[in-house]
């Protein structure tokens, strides 16, 4: 029985499940005590104290300070969560699910970005959307996208626990057969599901580290197909300016004496590369507010993981009630 546990841990590991498995929970927990989290603190003031300096020190714009230290923080507390508390198989899986599933994404794609384009478009081809971005200075623009990034996996993350909840609500004897079908537990789970002495539901509700587990492999997955929808909105946009906008045009709308020169890209003025910046940004927080809230994008939007998502819950019960049968404990 320790070899078939040890099989399905490596299971849970190889698809991004470190937190189903105790060693790896025991570890995340160390990596969360206190003494550990204001290390890391401490390092991010300095750091933010070290940017207000410098920005003081070359009299750098206002805007650029937050603007950096809430992208250099970001990638710490990625680099901390990778590390430290041992999610780096949750990020590689849901990169590699996400990036695996593309041919899933086109259809929700055809049917979000047409009515997109349409609706921002008009705020491309419109003059004060021109005159607010080309005066913002880079920092404050980057700012701005940070912040609609935030908002969007702020809605992702009142959203996710709800679809968490609603799977293992589920699960009873043909969910865990289904669930379990070509993992190493499939054999267990036709025996669980035959004994009337297990109640699968009994070990269907995720909780804990187990339940941010799962979250965390929707959100990146989400995450990764708000950024894929982005950049597709930047690049059309790139494109699209390039073509139609001419340098007059984009001198009358803005105001400015010049449109400036984007970096690498002679042809590609820098008013169009903050617009289309913006506009990308604003159409990924746009998208993920309506794939939450409309019923119709949702199901396509959840589609691409609503599968591994039963199939964990399915698999964790079966996991759970075996190794208590075995006289394991949970």
């Amino acid at each position: 029985m320790t070899r078939h546990h040890t099989s399905v841990e490596a299971w849970f590991l190889s698809h991004g499940l470190p937190y189903f498995v105790a060693e790896e929970r025991a570890a995340a927990r160390a990596g969360l005590r206190p003494r550990r989290l204001v290390s890391l603190a401490l390092v991010l003031v300095l750091f933010a104290a070290g940017v207000g300096a410098l920005a003081w020190a070359t009299e750098t714009s206002y805007a650029v300070g937050p603007a950096v230290w809430l992208s250099v923080a970001g990638l710490a507390l990625l680099w901390y969560a990778a590390t430290a508390l041992h999610a780096r198989p949750i990020l590689g899986f849901a990169l590699s699910r996400t990036l695996g599933s593309v041919r899933f994404l086109v259809p929700m794609a055809s049917r979000a970005l047409p009515l997109l384009l349409v609706f921002v478009t008009f705020l491309f081809v419109n003059a004060e959307a021109w005159q607010m971005t080309t005066n913002l200075p880079f920092g404050l623009l980057w700012f701005t996208v940070l912040l609609m990034f935030g908002l969007a996996v702020l809605f992702l993350l009142v959203r996710l626990p709800e679809e968490v909840d609603r799977v293992d609500d589920e699960v009873d004897d043909d969910f865990v057969v289904r669930a379990c079908a070509g993992t190493p537990l499939e054999q267990a789970s036709r025996e669980v599901a035959a004994d009337p002495s297990i109640d699968p539901q009994d070990h269907a509700q995720v909780s804990g580290f187990e339940r941010w587990n799962l979250i965390l492999v929707l959100l990146v997955i989400q995450t990764v197909q708000v950024l894929l929808l982005s950049v597709t909105v930047f690049v059309f946009f790139m494109l699209f300016g390039s073509l139609v906008m001419e340098t007059e045009t984009q001198l009358a709308w803005t105001g400015a004496d010049t449109v400036g020169q984007a970096p690498l890209l002679s042809h590609v003025s820098l008013s169009l590369v903050k617009v289309s910046l913006f506009l990308a940004s604003f159409s990924g927080f746009y998208f993920t507010v309506s794939a939450v809230t409309d019923d119709t994008y949702r199901r396509q939007f959840f589609s691409v993981v609503e599968s591994q998502l039963a199939r964990a819950v399915g698999m964790r019960a079966v996991y759970l009630a075996t190794r208590e049968r075995d006289g394991h404990g949970a």
